[in-house]
């Protein structure tokens, strides 16, 4: 299968389906493109519920270069949204009451340097907003260290990768002291309220499997490092999101070096849930790219594969069309239908 292999994340950028099984000893699937499995489960084409959720990646800098990481973000990522973008997306905001929820990603959604002048003017739109929070950038440097406090000013819900509730696991994924400096953020978090019992200020934080396996039962893996982190470190916070690692970029190219590429797909489509397909977030959200491009999720977005209808930027937002489009899937959509299936907010069935 090389040149299957080699395609991959050339056709889903081309937004062509492709297959990526062949029956055998492996198993009894055939080719089944993602299109196909929806149609059996009467969900193609695949549409919008009701829109309330703006996932804006406001850039791909970070101050870490996890091995999973869709996003391919690093330190050396150029990639920032402009203040003119910023203020598109707070038009549209303004515009859109339905839009309520505001999800902040990046890179490190901190580094962009609008950042806080980002989220008061969506404060200003009375909008929740959710910030995904790497963790060490609050210790990274010193103009960080307020962050808590900026986030418990504007009631952001905190929510943040923590591959493991132990050293070795953690820095393998995400780098060399990545679990100490995490610690010590979610420590000052739960210093000024986040993630405390009975609390507002909400703090979840997201598991993503290591290898090439799906995510273990997300209530379980909750409560172990509910148990683990209060135990080691004194440490509390709301939920634990289990989130499936798509087969997109720094994973597609783990998969493909280390020869698990088949295997992996194949665990996804013999996981395949409708009902997890029937609560995909792309049916509830819209993802604006850090130069303003809209998406119909952040995957999707990472494969610049745009959404399908009128309004495709920002700046021209058309509410009717985004609604009644159809949402572009393919074979990586494999990966959120999986199971319990998995989104931004963890499993959904």
């Amino acid at each position: 299968m090389k040149s299957l292999l080699a395609e991959h994340n050339k056709l889903s950028i081309a937004g062509e389906q492709i297959d990526i099984l062949e029956h055998g000893s492996s198993g009894d699937y055939s080719l089944i493109p993602f299109q196909q499995k929806l149609e059996e489960s009467n969900l193609y084409p695949l549409k919008p519920t009701v829109i309330s959720t703006f996932q804006i990646n406001v850039g791909k800098m970070c101050n870490q270069v996890c091995k999973h990481c869709h996003v391919d973000a690093g330190p050396d990522r150029k990639e920032i949204m402009t203040t003119e973008t910023m203020q598109q997306c707070l038009d549209v905001l303004a515009a859109n009451p339905s839009l309520q929820i505001v999800d902040l990603t990046g890179g490190a959604p901190e580094m962009n340097p609008n950042f806080r002048w980002f989220v008061e003017g969506i404060k200003k739109l009375d909008r929740h907003i959710i910030v995904r929070c790497n963790l060490t950038i609050i210790r990274a440097n010193k103009k960080y260290y307020d962050l808590p406090e900026f986030y418990k000013q504007h009631d952001i819900e905190v929510v943040s990768s923590l591959p493991f509730y132990n050293k070795d696991r953690t820095d393998k994924q995400r780098g060399d002291g990545v679990f100490e400096d995490s610690i010590k953020a979610l420590q000052m978090l739960n210093e000024v309220g986040y993630g405390l019992e009975g609390s507002d200020l909400k703090l979840n934080l997201v598991y993503n499997p290591a290898g090439a396996f799906l995510p273990p039962s997300q209530d379980a893996l909750e409560k172990e490092f509910k148990v683990a982190l209060k135990k080691d470190f004194g440490i509390s916070f709301h939920e634990l999101y289990a989130i499936t690692n798509l087969p997109i970029n720094r994973f597609l190219d783990y998969l493909l070096q280390s020869g698990n590429y088949e295997k992996y797909m194949e665990k996804l489509l013999a996981a395949y849930n409708p009902m997890a397909a029937a609560n995909v977030m792309c049916r509830t959200t819209i993802s604006i790219g850090w130069d303003g491009y809209l998406y119909d999720c952040d995957f999707n977005q990472m494969l610049e594969m745009k959404v399908d209808c009128k309004g495709k930027h920002i700046s021209n937002y058309n509410a009717a069309a985004l609604q009644n489009r159809d949402i572009v899937v393919n074979q990586h959509c494999y990966g959120c239908t999986a199971g319990a299936g998995s989104s931004c907010g963890g499993a959904v069935a």
